[in-house]
Parts: structure tokens; sequence; C-alpha cells
């Protein structure tokens, strides 16, 4: 099992024939994707061969659908043409975007997700590296050699603890893992991937990684409190971060004592969530929850 993206999921890549997607088409076909066309109004009817495949590009995601019936959309597209990417998607009936985009203005991702909304169709992203379901699919940047299918859930701000994550946990594997991006304004947030993971029968534990800056982990907390009974174990990245300094992701915003790692820690710590001060440390926390788990399911 798997939480948004499965072995069965049909992928159309929008902005399939620029670099970016041009790269990561391959590398999501050689991770088993299953990716049925892409989407570029100036060379639809064309084919791309990626090695012993050859993908069709649409005109549009509506005749992409028709013609496949994908219901994934990864959006590979240049900030300025992003927002109308994801509404044509949502127009079309796509049930899950997932925006690979960074630098999206703040204003066109609360249009899209809220349009998107509207339409049924789930947005993960913008700015973020996509998810994957280890031997089923992969759905964005995540690479898909460093980890294999397990028992662990994993949602997160940051890609490049995403990946950290995977490697440190490799041996055991993983459900999905959903990389939700870091920008002010998301679609999918920590709290639907924790509903998600807690109705899959095949997710053990959960891990959370968050961020300093606004209040999604607090949040989060309070739905762990109230709606999961699996064990959570969570990071927040920023423990280091200077005081009064803008750091690098955008929704990394500081103000007084809320929203920092600290103030996030211990909201998380307060419901039953074992928080790690370092990646490393993190990883061997999951190892000891699991093993505990073991313990009393053998007692």
């Amino acid at each position: 099992m798997a939480i948004f993206l499965t072995k069965e999921s049909k992928v159309l890549v929008q902005g399939m024939t620029g670099a970016e997607g041009m790269k990561h088409t391959r590398r999501m076909l050689a991770a088993g994707t299953d990716v049925v066309g892409g989407v570029n109004p100036r060379k639809a009817g064309r084919t791309v061969d990626f090695d012993d495949r050859a993908v069709p590009v649409f005109g549009s995601v509506r005749e992409g659908i028709e013609a496949t019936g994908a219901d994934v959309s990864v959006v590979f597209v240049p900030p300025a043409f992003a927002k109308a990417a994801v509404l044509e998607a949502a127009d079309a009936g796509i049930g899950l975007a997932v925006v690979i985009t960074e630098g999206i203005p703040v204003h066109d991702s609360v249009v899209f997700n809220a349009y998107a909304a509207t339409k049924g169709t789930r947005v993960i992203g913008p700015n973020c590296p996509g998810l994957i379901s280890p031997g089923e699919s992969n759905a964005g940047i995540i690479p898909a050699d460093i980890t294999k299918p397990g028992r662990i859930g994993l949602v997160s701000k940051s890609g490049t603890l995403t990946y950290q994550l995977m490697y440190e946990l490799r041996d055991i594997g993983f459900s999905t893992c959903v990389g939700i991006g870091g920008d002010p304004v998301v679609g999918t947030t920590h709290i639907d991937c924790l509903a998600a993971f807690q109705e899959d029968p095949d997710t053990e534990l959960i891990v959370l990684i968050g961020e300093i800056g606004g209040d999604a982990e607090e949040r989060a907390a309070a739905y762990i409190r109230d709606h999961i009974t699996k064990p959570v174990v969570g990071y927040i990245a920023g423990f280091t971060a200077p005081e009064g300094k803008t750091m690098g992701h955008a929704g990394a915003i500081v103000s007084g004592s809320s929203g920092t790692a600290q103030a996030k820690k211990k909201a998380l710590e307060a419901v039953g969530v074992r928080v790690g001060g370092t990646p490393t440390e993190t990883a061997r926390l999951v190892l000891n929850q699991l093993e505990t788990e073991r313990d009393v399911t053998h007692s």
C-alpha cells in the first residue's frame, strides 16, 4: 500500500520537453513510473524517446487524460506559467498535481490551490521534490535508488532532509515519502499526510519533518493529539538558525518565539512525538521506536 501515488498511477508531465522535464521524466521512468505523456501545446503530436519507451506529447492536459486515462500531473514549467498549468490540470479533472516549480509568486499559489480544491484536485507543492512510493511510482525529483519499499511514512517540508532520512532508514524502507514544499502556501499539508498515513494499513510509523517559520508543525501536533494512533517521530530544521536572520525557505518566517524550532519541538513532544536533535538522531529514534513496537507486539 501507499498514499496518493501507486503503481496504478498514470502520470502526465507538464513541461516534459524542457531540460528539467526531460531529465526527470527519464528518472521517473527508470523508477518504474507509468509516464503516459507530456504536455506542450507547441509540440503536440510528437513523441519523445526515453531509452526503450516512446512517450507522446499532447497539446493539453485534457487531451492527455482522454487519450491515456492519466490521473497525475507533474508540473515542470517556469514560475510565470505555473498558475496556468495547475488551473488547466484542475479544469481537466486531474486527481493529483505535483508542482515542482520554485519561485512561484505566493498570490499565484493561493489562486491555484483554492481553485484546485473546488475541482477535487490534490496539489502537492509548489517548490517541492514531489513524492515517491518506493517500488511503485515516483512523481517528481526524489532519488529512487536511495531506499526501498517498507513500513515508514514520511512527510517533509525539506527536500534535502527527505533524501537524508530516506537514506538513513533505507534498511527498513518507506510506504510513501511526500515532500510538501517549504513555501508559505502549499496544497497538501502535514495534516493531510498524517491523516492518509493513519489510514494506510502498511504504514506502521510516521516521520514528520518540519522547519522554522509559521505554525504548520504546531497545528500538526494538535492533529496528532486528537487523531493519530500510530507512533510519530519528528525533526525540525533550524535549531541553529541565528535570531533575527532571514533563512533560505520562503516559509521560514519567525516572529518572536512563535515559529522557532524549540517551540515546535515542545509542541510535538507535548503530544508524545519523539523529536530528534539531528537527522541522524531522528533516524535512531525511529529504529528505537520500531524495536519498542515489535517488543510490545511479541510480549
